[in-house]
């Protein structure tokens, strides 16, 4: 198609994107340099926390067509992994064991399955057994995990709360005292080790009969170089608990924060990974049962996080890098700004702060980049954008399909849990915190194209952009010519401009900016 042609068919969409782009200008003249480049450095920053979510929503979607309800959790979860990491490491390195065993079951799960069909007996009574196996299971692991040494805080006792980690960190006087492997160690290992088995076995035996005659007998040896890698990690780090607790607290806020960062992203791949072989694989020929599982699985997390973290919302500290405050800051160079560790940096006289204005928009365009390379330039992306057309056709040419769902839902999962640890420090935490994020996440992927990677960047900047915009002009006003002072609009303006703007989207292209027509 010329380029005549394509303009023709695209005609609408490029009409609406100079709309777009007119109204953008036209609301960037009404304001002084420095407020117009702050608001839209905020925006971007909103923006790519977005995309973030809204990214994985759209993978996810595209190619399983699947709606994960739970993605807003995961988002709230990488927040409070990544708290626990960067506030808690001592926590963090006390449950790294038992979770490294109680995985190594999972991973394991094409073995049970390939092992289970070779029982007659186990196959029949699948309508029991692994009912049986589950509550073994449950009951081993809460002995086990007894056995770890636990630091979990009481969140009862202030002496012991979240909030005072966090100002003992930001103060440096943060200094944890070890504690000891409690006694029947052996047991805890062992036990941890069962116990993720038999979960495992318990999920594998849950879809035995409807399965049967249809899964491989091949077992990959990257499954058992996986699930050996993990178990000789889970072993390893339990014994040398103390030592990565005095080497975590040992090294700079800013490394911890990246540390935090990284074990956020990976966690929730995992996570991701399991959720799709455990609890959508079996699911696929019902769709509508796949949207209560996860709507279902969404309030299961809140509550776990809720048990677990105790307190329903508190802070996270910045990192040095991004907190300094000297006589030297506002920084005016990039320069000066390493050097001093500002936590402002001076921009057509506006202050830019560090972290939310340059750090989240940084990382939001690295990851944009790097899974745009992997969808446009990897062996793994061609499958997954002919998977998007027609998903039958792959299978066709002989490729494991539901490894690559594994793979896109782990994938989809990790960049919510990165959202949700990199945007912790700027919104603090919160246990509906993902909530909101799901419901901006969804609005910009219905304005963008629901399963169009560009889209979801394109959709999450543009929602970005309008309530920062909205927010700045609720402070100075909108001079219109029909009223007497300026017109401010109040915050509720905020979440509902969103809304409109998605609406008349919607009116103009039924399927979103960068959609595809069904």
């Amino acid at each position: 198609m010329d380029v005549l042609g394509t303009l023709r068919a695209n005609r609408t969409r490029f009409i609406t994107l100079a709309v777009l782009a007119f109204l953008f200008f036209t609301a960037v003249q009404g304001m002084p340099t420095e407020d117009w480049v702050i608001t839209i450095l905020r925006g971007l920053s909103v923006g790519m926390i977005t995309f973030l979510v809204a990214a994985g929503l759209s993978l996810i979607l595209g190619l399983m067509d699947v709606l994960n309800l739970a993605h807003g959790e995961m988002f709230m979860v990488g927040a409070y992994v990544g708290w626990t990491v960067f506030v808690r490491p001592d926590t963090f390195v006390d449950v790294l064991s038992p979770l490294l065993l109680t995985v190594v079951g999972f991973v394991l799960l094409p073995a049970w399955r390939t092992w289970l069909q070779k029982v007659p007996f186990l196959v029949k009574q699948a309508r029991f057994w692994p009912w049986l196996a589950l509550v073994l299971g449950a009951g081993l692991l809460w002995v086990a995990y007894a056995r770890f040494p636990l630091a979990i805080w009481n969140p009862d006792v202030y002496s012991e709360s979240p909030i005072t980690y966090s100002l003992a960190l930001s103060q440096g006087n943060l200094v944890l005292a070890t504690v000891p492997p409690g006694a029947g160690w052996p047991l805890g290992l062992i036990g941890t080790l069962l116990g993720g088995s038999l979960l495992a076995l318990a999920v594998a035996g849950f879809g035995l009969r409807r399965q049967a005659g249809t899964m491989s007998s091949h077992i990959s040896r990257r499954t058992w170089i996986i699930a050996a890698v993990l178990l000789a990690l889970g072993i390893a780090t339990f014994f040398v608990n103390s030592n990565i607790t005095n080497f975590l607290l040992g090294i700079s806020t800013t490394a911890r924060f990246f540390v935090a960062m990284a074990v956020a992203t990976g966690l929730g791949f995992v996570i991701g990974g399991l959720i799709e072989v455990a609890l959508i694989r079996p699911l696929y020929d019902r769709p509508i049962y796949q949207l209560m599982i996860t709507l279902g699985l969404s309030f299961i997390v809140i509550e776990v996080v809720r048990a677990i973290w105790g307190r329903p919302e508190f802070t996270m500290p910045k990192a040095a890098l991004f907190d300094g405050s000297g006589d030297a800051c506002p920084a005016t160079s990039f320069g000066d700004l390493i050097a001093n560790q500002c936590s402002t940096i001076l921009l057509f006289n506006g202050r830019i702060r560090t972290y939310n204005e340059v750090f989240i928009i940084l990382v939001g365009l690295v990851v944009l980049a790097l899974v745009w390379l992997i969808l446009q330039r990897t062996r793994i992306g061609m499958i997954i954008r002919a998977g998007v057309q027609d998903s039958e056709m792959v299978e066709a040419l002989g490729i494991n399909v539901r490894q690559v769902f594994t793979f896109v839902f782990a994938l989809g999962v990790a960049l919510a849990t990165l959202g949700g640890v990199l945007a912790a420090p700027s919104i603090g935490l919160s246990t509906d915190m993902g909530t909101r994020l799901l419901l901006l996440a969804l609005i910009a992927l219905a304005i963008g194209g629901l399963t169009s990677f560009p889209g979801a960047a394109a959709g999450a900047i543009l929602v970005g952009l309008l309530q920062q915009f909205i927010i700045k002009y609720g402070q100075i006003g909108i001079n219109l010519p029909f009223l007497a002072e300026p017109f401010k609009p109040s915050p509720p303006l905020v979440p509902a401009s969103t809304v409109l703007l998605m609406v008349i989207i919607l009116l103009i292209l039924p399927h979103g900016l960068f959609g595809r027509n069904e």
